[in-house]
This record gives structure tokens, sequence and C-alpha cells, in this order.
């Protein structure tokens, strides 16, 4: 199942994290992403009709929806990742940073230091340099930073994808994660460019 984990940009597991695959039928990539697709999508039907819509910005609902949207999928979803990776701060300061970027984030919403999108860009970003999660960081990080943009800032979401064909989303996900390479060097620009904030 190593074969999973082994592409560009995929957070490799280990296999304790492998074994918290709840469908041990599948073995290939197409057929995980498959998987987790469905789940993401019910677990943003989950993020639409629940009812608290004040705790965006708490520990409590970043683990939540991590579990909503893959917990369908891996049996760890919505816990904090113990292992360390290619990517991410060490495990074990995980929780710290995680409440540091949330009150970081309550902050500039409350004074208004960056414009809405760049909120929801540094709070993308810092959440993917976090990792706080085995997998699914960067899709749940996306997530969150629409929730906040659209449940708090009352803005629309961003597009992500900017309108590229299933065939350039190759070259777009270099893109991406050359932006949040950039970023994690204190520049924002490339990011905002990636979702058409700046040209």
């Amino acid at each position: 199942m190593e074969h999973i984990s082994a592409v560009e940009g995929i957070t490799p597991l280990d296999p304790d994290e492998l074994a918290g695959l709840r469908h041990p039928h599948v073995t290939t990539r197409g057929q995980l992403d498959h998987l987790e697709q469905a789940n993401i999508q019910e677990g943003l039907k989950w993020l639409q009709r629940r009812r608290n819509r004040n705790d965006v910005l708490q520990e409590r609902f970043v683990r939540e929806l991590h579990k909503k949207l893959f917990g369908e999928v891996w049996s760890w979803a919505g816990t904090f990742r113990t292992t360390e990776k290619n990517i991410g701060i060490d495990p074990r300061q995980i929780a710290v940073q995680l409440r540091l970027l949330l009150g970081d984030a309550t902050y500039w919403i409350e004074k208004k230091t960056y414009d809405p999108k760049e909120i929801a860009l540094r709070l993308h970003h810092r959440l993917v340099y976090i990792h706080p999660f085995p997998n699914g960081n960067g899709r749940h990080a996306r997530i969150m930073a629409d929730t906040v943009l659209t449940e708090v800032l009352r803005q629309e979401p961003i597009n992500w994808n900017s309108g590229h064909t299933p065939q350039e989303m190759n070259v777009h996900r270099a893109a991406y994660i050359t932006a949040l390479r950039q970023a994690d060097q204190g520049d924002y620009m490339p990011l905002r460019v990636f979702v058409g904030l700046e040209r």
C-alpha cells in the first residue's frame, strides 16, 4: 500500500497511519481520491446544515471539520498527528501553534489587519505549515479558509481552482505548492497571485 503515499505533494503516511484506512480493498491513489472526495462532499453538507456557527476559530471546530471531511475514510481523522513528516512542525507543538494561529486570526479579523481574502490566505498557509493531521491538510485548510470567509467575514469563498481544467491541474497544483513554500519564507505575493488577488 506504500504507493498510495508516494505522490508529489501528498504527505507520506507511516504504517500505523495507513492501517487507519477504513477500506482495505483500496490499493491505488485513484481509488483513495475517489473515496476521499465522496467523504469531503458529505463533510461539506454537514458544514452547511450545522447549527452552531460561532465556533469556527476554535480548536474543537478545526478537529471536527477534519473528522467530517475524512472520517469515513480514515479512523484517525480529526486527531492530531504524532509522527514527524516531510512537512509541518514538530507534532508536540501542534496544539500550541494551532491555538496561536486561531488567536492571531481572531485578532486580524477584529482589527481588520488585512483584507478578508488575505486573512483567509494567511490562515490557510499557517494551517498547512502546522500540518495538524496525518493527511488531508491542504484540502482541510482550504475549506477552513473558505468557512472563515463566508461565515465570519461574510465574503465569497476563494476560487482555488481558478477555472483550470482537469488536464491543467498538475501544473496548477505545482504552482500552489510553490506559492505555499514562498509564504513559508514570508512572501505572500505568489499566493495572492495564485488566487487572483494580484496580477
